[in-house]
């Protein structure tokens, strides 16, 4: 399935994607794609409903991310090797693992604003990883399977001298408001033949930035999920970021920064793309 959120801020309603025109209401089924709907076996309950369900058609509603706000938010650093090496820094031996704001999370294409006193905003095509059950201290990595709802595409909006110069931790470089935009959809695991092959692309004002696929990852999604469980729990609804290919902004050389006005275009194969306006501070 395809689970999507439509509607204004904060007043999305839980859809099912049918194909690029129509989609199932699911608003009288379930109130939002939460903790409770995860937890509840949400998927599985709405799949012979979506199947048997009315499509309407789409009429230029606004997308919403495709879960509510989780719990948190984790992300991975430096876990594609082609990655890695165009910032000059070591393939990791074990996941790097910052976190991110919640309240980051907006709609696939929802405007980027560049936060007050940023120098070097960058962009991160990455594939997001839902949860679908509470989970901790797995026990291998096959049984990880089991606990992923599904994938999203995600853009992890970074700010790097807040995240590379300003010391401490990574999480205040990738926290300010709008720095997550993700969707169209949450794809649910049978929809896709390999997760580690897919193609991953993002354009910077037409021109292509980011090509890469989820092949180079250091650590794949099953081992992920497995290794975080080990040093917390993983609540239904949250959302992982995996890291992203080469081709940031600061991997180049002169570096690229965004700026206000720019466009953001980026997608994941089978999992849909998103574009963002890139806006000044407030």
């Amino acid at each position: 399935m395809y689970l999507m959120r439509i509607g204004a801020p904060g007043a999305e309603k839980p859809v099912a994607r049918v194909d690029d025109t129509s989609y199932v209401d699911l608003s009288d089924l379930v109130d939002d794609f939460d903790e409770e709907f995860f937890a509840g076996g949400g998927i599985e309950r709405i799949a012979p409903l979506v199947a048997a369900g009315t499509p309407t058609p789409f009429a230029g509603e606004r997308i919403g991310a495709p879960i509510a706000r989780p719990h948190q938010i984790l992300c991975i650093g430096l876990n594609y090797r082609d990655h890695a090496e165009e910032t000059g820094q070591a393939v990791p031996s074990e996941p790097i693992l910052f976190t991110k704001s919640p309240n980051t999370l907006i709609g696939p294409n929802d405007d980027v604003r560049i936060p007050r006193g940023s120098t070097k905003p960058d962009w991160e095509v990455e594939l997001g990883i839902v949860i679908g059950r509470r989970t901790s201290y797995l026990d291998d990595v096959a049984e990880a399977r089991d606990a992923i709802a599904g994938y999203t595409v995600v853009n992890d909006v970074s700010e790097r001298a807040f995240q590379m110069e300003r010391s401490g931790q990574w999480s205040k470089g990738k926290s300010a408001e709008t720095f997550n935009p993700a969707g169209p959809w949450l794809v649910t695991p049978d929809e896709i033949g390999d997760v580690l092959a897919l193609d991953m692309w993002l354009d910077l004002n037409g021109t292509r930035r980011q090509s890469g696929n989820t092949r180079t990852m250091v650590f794949d999604p099953y081992f992920m999920v497995h290794y975080l469980s080990q040093f917390m729990v993983l609540e239904p609804g949250d959302l992982i970021n995996t890291g992203t290919p080469p081709g940031v902004g600061m991997g180049f050389t002169p570096q690229v920064w965004l700026r206000p006005g720019d466009v953001m275009e980026l997608g994941i194969q089978g999992l849909g793309s998103q574009r963002q306006n890139v806006i000044a501070p407030r």
